[in-house]
């Protein structure tokens, strides 16, 4: 990320998945902290994943507070798919909700998934949450996606996992985050 900067290419944020063990370790914010200091990364550039698993962890609320007073992004990774209370989307101070791929997969045939996909969306608009969704594979689910309100996406539609230098290209090429998403 830093040379990429140094490039002068706009990066956009990069998201780490962690661990629900790694969230009830109190020192966790700390090392989050001191390793954005050693590759010198500002902690807007940073996005942390976990599950809802991960927030059944009372211990997680304090670690994940602390996390987001650093200015990282904190987003539930596979959303729907756990079995933890929604309770939870409003004591933890998340900034996004993932919609997960096993939704979004058969959202043009599955009446169930599209009204699950809705639901999820509506909800994350009304807690004010960032909504991204997962595993986008064709034109149609990513118009489907749009029309119920869903303006970030991610999969294979606009790229399959590529190595530093050729995201690189990528983004020379296309451009900064801003112009991926409606």
């Amino acid at each position: 990320m830093k040379d990429w900067g140094a490039r002068g290419l706009t990066v956009p944020r990069i998201s780490v998945n962690v661990s629900a063990y790694q969230l009830t370790d109190p020192a966790f914010p700390r090392t989050v902290l001191e390793l954005l200091g050693a590759h010198g990364l500002a902690a807007e550039y940073l996005g942390l994943e976990f599950t809802e698993s991960a927030l059944v962890q009372e211990r997680t609320l304090q670690t994940l507070i602390a996390i987001a007073q650093l200015g990282v992004e904190l987003a539930v990774d596979d959303f729907g798919t756990g079995y933890s209370s929604l309770s939870y989307l409003k004591r933890f101070p998340l900034t996004t909700l993932k919609i997960d791929q096993s939704f979004v997969h058969d959202l043009e045939t599955d009446p169930s998934d599209a009204a699950l996909v809705r639901a999820i969306i509506a909800m994350a608009r009304s807690l004010r949450l960032r909504v991204i969704a997962e595993g986008v594979e064709s034109g149609a689910q990513r118009t489907l996606l749009s029309r119920y309100g869903c303006r970030e996406f991610q999969g294979y539609l606009f790229s399959p996992p590529v190595a530093a230098e050729k995201f690189a290209a990528f983004l020379t090429h296309h451009g900064t985050q801003r112009q991926w998403v409606e």
